[in-house]
């Protein structure tokens, strides 16, 4: 990677190269064989992103998360987390003690992982989410959850951790947004630039004797409501302050309800960079450093499945 300079308004070229050092703690591979499949899938495609960008990946191995991240960490330039978001916060709190975050911060993470806290938040900002019911036929879900885990349908009444909500008809989406900058180094980094999204997605889902269970799904995806679509998307992500990737899953029915709100790398990353003309490792870099690009390209459009696998439609 070569060195850059600025002085005086002026790009110069630094005179010689270097490679900047990136650690991607991946929780799940090693730790939660429900979500190991897909956290492989997504390390994988960050990693290959990363070394085509000229990074050198560090990755941690088995042992225990936090402290692999503490002992890496300090020699990495760069740093990302991926895991289960009621451990995001925790590791990535760690993670910005040490090095500079891609990803959202440990505050906005800590938030988002609470879903039914998250849902009120949201509501009160006037962006639609299931209402919460206390009887009939609906959906259950843990307060602190990772995709479809422990989600049902059932008429049955929410365990200790768990709560309701009305079940919405409709078409599963989600949206993949990145956003710049909005704590933090403000000073260097913020730019006022607005988050965009990197895609629509089609959301994979099925229902067998109530269970929730999320297989993959299509991308890019132009559904007629579009606009408001990504609009819902990006006041989500601006209400609650995240930066980096970031997933909002909804359901399009009368009207866009936010049903989750991912503040971490999705299992939607493997479609997305497969048809994507930019690296998803470069805009990472640069919306840690506040600076978004007017959008992204793609060039045709693929089905995936949560094990990494992508073909072509």
């Amino acid at each position: 990677m070569i060195g850059w300079i600025y002085q005086q308004g002026e790009v110069r070229v630094h005179l010689y190269e270097f490679n900047m050092k990136v650690l991607l703690a991946e929780y799940a591979m090693f730790h939660d064989p429900f979500l190991a499949s897909e956290g492989k899938a997504m390390l994988g495609v960050l990693t290959n992103s990363f070394t085509r960008c000229g990074y050198d990946v560090v990755i941690p191995d088995r042992e225990d998360l936090a402290v692999e991240i503490s002992r890496l960490a300090p020699q990495s330039d760069i740093g990302l987390v991926i895991a289960p978001d009621h451990l995001l916060a925790r590791y990535t709190s760690i993670l910005e003690r040490h090095t500079r975050n891609l990803g959202c911060g440990a505050m906005s993470a800590a938030i988002c992982a609470h879903k039914q806290k998250t849902g009120m938040i949201l509501a009160s900002h006037g962006i639609p989410v299931p209402e919460e019911m206390p009887k009939g036929l609906r959906v259950v879900k843990p307060v602190q959850g990772c995709g479809s885990k422990g989600v049902r349908l059932t008429r049955t009444l929410p365990r200790k951790g768990e709560f309701a909500q009305k079940y919405i008809e409709g078409d599963h989406l989600s949206v993949s947004v990145l956003a710049g900058r909005v704590v933090g180094e403000a000073c260097l980094y913020y730019s006022g630039k607005p988050p965009i999204p990197l895609a629509i997605n089609k959301q994979e889902i099925k229902i067998e004797d109530g269970v929730f269970r999320y297989l993959g799904g299509e991308t890019p995806l132009y559904p007629p409501r579009e606009k408001e679509i990504i609009q819902t998307a990006i006041q989500v992500v601006q209400v609650l302050g995240c930066q980096g990737y970031i997933g909002v899953d909804v359901v399009v029915s009368d009207r866009v309800y936010v049903v989750d709100v991912n503040p971490r790398i999705t299992t939607s990353l493997i479609g997305i960079a497969a048809i994507m003309e930019e690296e998803i490792a470069d805009l990472l870099v640069r919306a840690s450093q506040g600076d978004i690009p007017p959008q992204v390209h793609h060039h045709c459009g693929v089905r995936f499945t949560k094990e990494g696998k992508v073909s072509r439609q």
